[in-house]
């Protein structure tokens, strides 16, 4: 006959326990219930389960869960991985030549898009450029497709760089892109070594074949269906409120717009807050996982942003409007 014993089966040690009775022997008998219990707390106690999100301190000493995603990695990964990463430094070069994380290669978000083409309010400015452009610009600073791409920016004293580049990438056809939760202050202060300027990069061959717009909108198409859309502007309370700090033909800001600051994302160290935190902001401003979203700033960078975090939140039917403010601005009303 089977016993179970918190869960552990005792077939085999019964013939054991039977021996130790028949001789008498207590001492072993003692010794056999010993091992017992001792196997049975063993067999009781739970599993180390493997934690989603990591534990972390807040300022005020209370414990939050780190923010957790497809496209965020901590700076302790980063560390653990610097010599199997594309490591870019999202503020450009005149903040590397200050200081960056050694091997980082800087590129500004304006290189990779159509910021040459016009000025800031002209249709299609600071949009992704055509493929064949995007390919040979994504070759020359040596974003490998096949490799792991990770970029850093500012966190919530930025303006969401890497996210906008991450946002770029994925619409391009890149399937490992990854943004670091706290940036470059998070970088170094987990000890990466730092450097003043950027590394060269390394040139390789890309070639983007198509640009992915499942998660882009432009202002044609959003002023077309624009009932059909919760439009959110991530900027700045003065920004929404009208005043024009960036070149804006005019203040204020689309009609009906929700509005959730770029930097609300954030807790005071510049890392995220957590998903749920997250998650309940989005839904106490009136948004549904349901419903299609469209985000904007001024010029789709922070935007972009915010994109990436609503879409791991799980609030997918989400688009970064990458024209922005500055387009919209000049050609429709304004609230």
């Amino acid at each position: 006959m089977n016993f179970v014993f918190d869960n552990i089966n005792t077939s085999g040690y019964l013939d054991v326990l039977m021996l130790f009775l028949r001789k008498k022997t207590m001492k072993k008998l003692a010794i056999f219930l010993a091992f017992m219990l001792t196997a049975g707390l063993v067999g009781c106690s739970a599993p180390e389960e493997e934690s989603g999100n990591k534990s972390v301190s807040s300022e005020d000493g209370t414990k939050t869960e780190a923010f957790s995603g497809e496209y965020v990695v901590d700076a302790d990964y980063v560390k653990d991985n610097m010599d199997k990463v594309v490591l870019i430094d999202a503020r450009g070069d005149e903040a590397a030549a200050k200081e960056t994380i050694k091997g980082a290669v800087p590129v500004m978000w304006q290189y990779l898009a159509t910021c040459e083409d016009g000025a800031s309010g002209d249709e299609n400015w600071g949009c992704i450029l055509d493929t064949e452009r995007l390919s040979k610009r994504l070759g020359e600073k040596g974003f490998a497709k096949d490799k792991k791409i990770v970029l850093f920016a500012s966190s919530q004293d930025g303006w969401g760089d890497d996210g906008r580049i991450a946002w770029e990438l994925i619409a391009a056809g890149y399937e490992d892109v990854k943004m670091v939760d706290g940036g470059f202050a998070a970088l170094k202060a987990a000890g990466l070594e730092t450097a003043k300027g950027g590394a060269e990069p390394e040139a390789v061959d890309v070639t983007v074949d198509v640009i992915d717009t499942t998660h882009v909108i432009n202002t044609s198409e959003l002023k077309e269906n624009y009932s059909d859309y919760k439009v959110v502007d991530v900027r700045a309370d003065k920004e929404y409120d009208g005043q024009t700090l960036y070149g804006e033909v005019k203040g204020g800001h689309l009609p009906d717009a929700i509005h959730i600051r770029f930097t609300d994302l954030f807790q005071k160290d510049g890392t995220l807050k957590s998903n749920a935190e997250i998650t309940k902001m989005f839904e106490d401003a009136g948004l549904s996982k349901n419903d299609q979203i469209v985000t904007y700033c001024t010029a789709g960078i922070r935007s972009g942003y915010m994109q990436l975090i609503l879409e791991m939140c799980g609030f997918e039917n989400s688009k970064n409007y990458d024209e922005s403010y500055y387009r919209w601005c000049a050609v429709e009303e304004v609230e």
